[in-house]
């Protein structure tokens, strides 16, 4: 996770922070890992067919029987929905990366923006779930095809241009490209708070904490009920040494959260940072 840190507060984040973080902050870990050299990232004719077909022939064979029951039945029907128990499969396989394959043969079907949105997004957020780094280049390169297939039919389709410039920037190829792509995005539609938010993330993997907070702090005035904007200034503060506003962030958290556990928890690393500063 981008926020992964030394210290507490990663600890106190429930799963309501968590789902934010998982699916909105970019990841630390892009195709270039522990010295490794960057695969390159393409954008066309890639899928993850091959890896479904490898991983597929060493199922129990009761799966087995099931998914090739499934498949054909979705190869053989002209409906549009019909790849969708394949997806929800590979979903309850714990293979999201798989799913997002279908949720793409699906959106081939249905011919929207809103699909290969959908498709993009299975493909984007799969990166985070995928043991195997072979694999890394070929997801950015399915979430590339899909979302650039979305505004292709949509040219307004801001979240997916959004997610098309997370997808440049995180696999490490042309990161330039991908902030020039959220720039373009912010001279029409500057209180997209998903579009701030980008901006933020990208700002805190590089280190750049007082533009990441100038972020966060702008996704708080469009939307102030977004209050996990909260913990990420408080993060942001705390990598910065400045104690006295992660207090302050940590404490308007813990004063609006419904969550009764993170309140506590938080409030306990409150007085652990007083007590320490």
């Amino acid at each position: 996770m981008t926020l992964a840190r030394k210290t507490q507060i990663g600890l106190v984040i429930t799963a309501v922070v968590l789902f934010v973080l998982l699916f909105l902050a970019p990841k630390t870990h892009t195709v270039k890992r522990e010295g490794k050299t960057a695969l390159p990232v393409k954008t066309e004719n890639g899928n993850v067919e091959s890896f479904i077909v490898t991983a597929s022939k060493t199922m129990k064979a009761e799966d087995k029987t099931h998914y090739d029951g499934l498949l054909s039945a979705a190869n053989a029907s002209q409906s549009d929905s019909a790849f969708i128990p394949v997806a929800q499969f590979w979903d309850k396989q714990k293979r999201p990366d798989f799913a997002a394959y279908f949720v793409e043969k699906t959106a081939q079907r249905t011919k929207t923006s809103d699909a290969f949105s959908k498709a993009g997004d299975r493909y984007y957020y799969s990166v985070r779930f995928t043991k195997d780094e072979t694999e890394i280049p070929v997801l950015y390169q399915s979430a590339v095809r899909c979302y650039e297939k979305a505004i292709e039919m949509d040219p307004k389709n801001t979240d997916a241009k959004i997610q098309l410039a997370a997808c440049f920037v995180e696999n490490g190829q042309d990161p330039m490209k991908g902030i020039a792509l959220l720039r373009e995005v912010e001279k029409t539609d500057s209180n997209n708070v998903k579009l701030q938010l980008s901006f933020a993330f990208f700002s805190v993997k590089s280190q750049q904490w007082d533009k990441a907070i100038k972020r966060f702090e702008k996704v708080l005035t469009i939307d102030p009920l977004y209050i996990e904007a909260y913990l990420h200034l408080a993060d942001a503060y705390e990598q910065q040494g400045q104690i006295n506003k992660t207090i302050e962030m940590l404490e308007k958290y813990a004063g609006i959260t419904d969550d009764a556990m993170a309140k506590q928890e938080i409030r306990k690393y409150i007085e652990q940072l007083k007590t320490n500063n």
